[in-house]
């Protein structure tokens, strides 16, 4: 991994100025399926108010590694662990989404109210607290005038804002995005970029898992790249610009060092 990477007692550090509240730390993580190892080695840590960026090839790892840091998987070694007082449970997520999900048949409202059941235990109706959460997040993400219309019926770029208004009712301090722009229009793309570095502005940590290199080297504060060949890199955007995996990644996709 990068020799950027500092880990000491769960303490990360990658800037010169105060040391940052740690969230994450992930320590000799190998990541698979059934045993049979996808990627390995991987050492990297997540500071409250981080915007981190995983790039890598298709099947590297990177939505396996999603899903082990919300503890919908188990890594196969190593360690993942969570401080002041966060787990996987209490970050929203936008997962990639499919074809059968495109085509939900529920209202807004009730799809975003929905990101309030991972803390409501086995109590079965949402009480006041949540049904207003649910509607302030409508109101941030501006789809509050489609609460009551069906979820099918929405374009692209407004059914993405949905599911980003329901994981916000289930996020605490980070959001965790899985390829959140893949589908949509240019305008949309854009749109939806612009709505999460808001959201990072307000102080959420952000996870993103992305092939789109130029919005990563636009909004990421840190980059974990994730290759074949055991090519592996985690810092600065800034070092990442400068090393060896990050050019080599950059001038594959055809784009341009910022």
């Amino acid at each position: 991994m990068s020799e950027h990477t500092e880990i000491d007692e769960g303490i990360i550090s990658l800037r010169n100025e105060s040391v940052p509240v740690t969230q994450v730390v992930v320590r000799d993580a190998s990541l698979g399926y059934e045993n049979l190892v996808v990627t390995e080695g991987l050492n990297f840590g997540i500071s409250a108010g981080d915007y981190l960026c995983i790039l890598g090839e298709n099947g590297s790892g990177k939505s396996t590694l999603i899903k082990a840091l919300l503890g919908l998987k188990s890594q196969i070694a190593g360690e993942i662990q969570w401080y002041g007082g966060l787990s996987g449970k209490d970050v929203g997520y936008l997962p990639q989404q499919t074809v059968v999900q495109r085509d939900f048949p529920a209202s807004v409202r009730e799809i975003v109210r929905s990101g309030c059941l991972a803390s409501m235990g086995w109590r079965p109706f949402y009480n006041k607290a949540e049904k207003q959460l649910a509607e302030e997040k409508m109101q941030r993400l501006g789809i509050s005038e489609f609460a009551d219309r069906c979820y099918r019926e929405l374009s692209g770029g407004q059914q993405q804002r949905v599911l980003l208004a329901r994981a916000l009712c289930a996020a605490k301090k980070m959001l965790l995005l899985d390829e959140p722009v893949t589908g949509l229009d240019p305008k949309a793309q854009n749109d939806l970029y612009e709505l999460i570095e808001g959201l990072h502005q307000e102080g959420i940590t952000i996870i993103m898992v992305s092939h789109d290199v130029g919005a990563a080297l636009k909004y990421a504060t840190h980059i974990l790249h994730i290759g074949s060949q055991r090519q592996l890199f985690f810092g600065t955007k800034a070092d990442y610009l400068q090393s060896d995996v990050g050019e080599g990644f950059i001038a594959s996709q055809g784009g341009e060092q910022a």
